[in-house]
């Protein structure tokens, strides 16, 4: 396993990471055994950042990851989790809300402090609220050492901008936004990089979009990107390769991203990520698959109407 610095933090980081949304049942059921020997099987493999959310499974996550760590070395893994939503409609990034949902999910997740602490999906919430009372709030959960750095998540990118032009945000979590499909963070990376803002690259398949299973049926994905998709999965399968493999070693293989974060539930698949990770990449296949996937549609809207913007 490789490892990067991430931004202008301490943490030096594993290049691949592990997200732990697949623990709170939003790609099926897990049970705990499920869920303890899938966490135990990333940190053996060397994956040592693990990204969670109180919005995963309506705390499931938080709380099956509390339970997995439970016994192991604090000083062994770095953890971020997430505070401002708690549901596909449920945004609240009041000071009293952070404070309140930093003190449950410590609490779920059995530890004192987390090493990351993101403010989840800005673009559904007025930028100024999250500017004059979200932001201000993390600095001083950061003086009080609450926690140890802070940072946002979100899908847009026009947010991350204006964000990091107003505060010394510590990393961002960005989504969907560097894989075969779309690779429009890459035009973030030298301003993150000039301002020593750190980068988690996650969801490299899409959400399931680009696996043979296919996306969900709550993917943001239209109906012409849906078919791409299942096209470049098909042209794939021809060659006796997963696509998902493909998405993996191209978001992951980009010297300006520390860390690309994997959900999975099931500890073989881990196991098969760290190895693909390790393996050459096609350049003429990557070209090929994103020729397939190349549309006007690969991005989405998301949150409200003025924080949407490349």
């Amino acid at each position: 396993m490789q490892y990067q610095k991430l931004g202008n933090t301490s943490l030096n980081v594993s290049k691949l990471s592990y997200g732990a949304s697949p623990l709170g049942g939003v790609y099926g059921d897990v049970d705990q055994s499920q869920a303890t020997r899938t966490v135990h099987a990333a940190l053996d493999l060397g994956i040592n950042f693990i990204d969670c959310s109180p919005y995963y499974g309506m705390t499931k996550a938080e709380t099956m990851l509390g339970k997995a760590l439970k016994g192991i070395p604090r000083d062994q893994y770095f953890l971020s989790t997430k505070a401002g939503r708690y549901g596909p409609e449920d945004f609240d990034m009041s000071e009293q809300r952070i404070r309140k949902s930093l003190d449950e999910s410590l609490e779920r997740l059995g530890v004192e402090e987390v090493d990351v602490f993101f403010l989840h999906d800005i673009e559904f919430v007025d930028l100024d609220i999250v500017l004059h009372e979200s932001l201000p709030c993390m600095e001083k959960l950061k003086e009080e050492g609450r926690i140890r750095y802070y940072g946002i998540t979100g899908y847009p990118l026009k947010p991350f901008r204006e964000v990091i032009r107003q505060f010394q945000v510590d990393c961002i979590l960005s989504y969907c936004r560097y894989g075969l499909h779309d690779t429009s963070l890459a035009s973030l990376l030298d301003y993150l990089d000039e301002n020593e803002v750190g980068v988690v690259n996650a969801s490299p398949a899409c959400m399931g979009l680009l696996t043979s299973r296919g996306a969900p049926d709550w993917h943001p994905a239209g109906s012409d990107l849906r078919k791409r998709a299942q096209k470049a999965v098909d042209f794939c399968q021809a060659q006796g390769v997963d696509i998902t493999q493909i998405a993996l070693q191209f978001s992951a293989q980009h010297s300006g991203i520390p860390t690309t974060l994997v959900g999975t539930a099931n500890p073989a698949f881990i196991a098969q990520n760290v190895e693909w990770i390790n393996e050459p990449l096609s350049t003429e296949l990557v070209d090929e698959v994103r020729s397939i996937l190349a549309g006007p549609d690969s991005v989405w809207s998301s949150g409200l109407p003025e924080n949407n913007d490349l």
